[in-house]
C-alpha cells in the first residue's frame, strides 16, 4: 500500500488533445499535506503507475482542504468527476467591500478562492480611512492598486452607498492610478435585495459599477462557492480590459460622503 496519497487541486486540457497537461499537485504522508507546485501530465501518469491514490483536492469554508472524487485511470485517460479551477496564471485582484456589513463574505471570498488569484486587498488596519481623500493615494503608494488587474466589488444591501468603495473602483479604472485599467466583477450577496431573483436593480448596486454595467465593461454575477466558476467569471473580467473604450469612470463625481451607515 502506498504510504504516499497526491490530490490535485487544479488542472488544464491540452488545447488540441483535450487530455490532461498540468496540474497543481499536492502529497499527503498521513499527517502533512505539502503543496509539490505544477506537474506535468507525465508525473501523473507515473504516479498512477506507482499504484498511488490521486484524488481532487477540494476548498471547505473554512479555508481548509477536504478529500474530493479520487482520479482514475482506463485507457490511458483520467477521469475525476468533478470541476476543479484551471491551472493557469494568477491575476492580482483587489476585493472591495463593505468592511463592517460583509467581512464574512471577504473571509469566504478569500477562504474558497484565495490561491487563485494574488490579492492585493485592503485588510481592516491596513490604512486608516480617516485620511478623508487621501485614501485612494494611499491605496496607490501602498501597492493596492497600482498593478490591480481584476477588481472584485462584492455587494451587500449598503455597498451602493459606500464612499470608499466609489473610490476604490473609481481608482481601479484610472489609467493614472494603475498602469493598465483595471477588469470589474461585482459579485451580488445572499444579502443583497437583487440576489436569486435573476436580475439586478441599478439603483441597488454602487452607481459607478452600475455605469459600466450599462456600458458592457463590467459584469456582475451572483455569489458562488464553485471555484472553477468563480475563476472562470474573474478571467472573463480580466480579458474585458481589452474593451477600455467602453469604460465610464471621469465623467462621475466622486462620493464625498458616505450615503447609509
Amino acid at each position: 500500500m502506498p504510504d504516499k496519497e497526491y490530490f490535485i487541486s487544479k488542472l488544464s486540457l491540452d488545447e488540441h488533445t483535450k487530455l490532461i497537461s498540468d496540474v497543481t499537485a499536492y502529497v499527503y504522508d498521513g499527517i502533512n499535506l505539502e503543496e509539490l507546485g505544477d506537474k506535468v501530465r507525465s508525473w501523473l501518469v507515473y504516479r498512477q503507475d506507482e499504484g498511488a491514490n490521486i484524488s481532487a483536492l477540494l476548498k471547505n469554508n473554512k479555508g481548509g482542504w477536504s478529500r474530493g472524487n479520487r482520479f482514475t485511470y482506463t485507457n490511458s485517460l483520467f477521469t475525476w468527476n468533478c470541476q476543479l479551477p484551471k491551472n493557469v496564471a494568477r491575476h492580482k485582484a483587489f476585493v472591495s467591500y463593505y468592511h463592517f456589513d460583509d467581512q464574512y463574505y471577504f473571509e469566504q471570498f478569500d477562504y474558497f478562492f484565495g490561491d487563485l488569484v494574488v490579492s492585493k486587498s485592503v485588510l481592516d488596519g491596513d490604512i486608516d480611512s480617516a485620511n478623508g481623500h487621501g485614501y485612494v493615494k494611499q491605496l496607490i503608494q501602498n501597492g493596492y492598486l497600482h498593478d490591480t488587474t481584476v477588481l472584485i466589488v462584492l455587494i451587500g444591501p449598503k455597498t451602493k452607498c459606500r464612499m470608499h468603495v466609489d473610490w476604490e473602483i473609481s481608482g481601479a479604472l484610472n489609467l493614472k492610478v494603475g498602469d493598465k485599467y483595471a477588469g470589474l466583477l461585482g459579485v451580488l450577496l445572499p444579502t443583497h435585495p437583487d440576489y436569486g431573483t435573476g436580475r439586478y436593480k441599478n439603483i441597488n448596486l454602487p452607481q459607478r459599477l452600475a455605469a459600466n454595467l450599462a456600458s458592457g465593461y463590467a459584469k456582475i454575477i451572483e455569489w458562488t462557492e464553485d471555484r472553477a466558476e468563480m475563476q472562470k467569471h474573474i478571467e472573463e473580467a480580466f480579458a474585458a480590459r481589452e474593451n477600455d473604450q467602453l469604460i465610464v469612470n471621469a465623467g462621475l463625481l466622486q462620493m464625498e460622503e458616505n450615503m447609509c451607515d
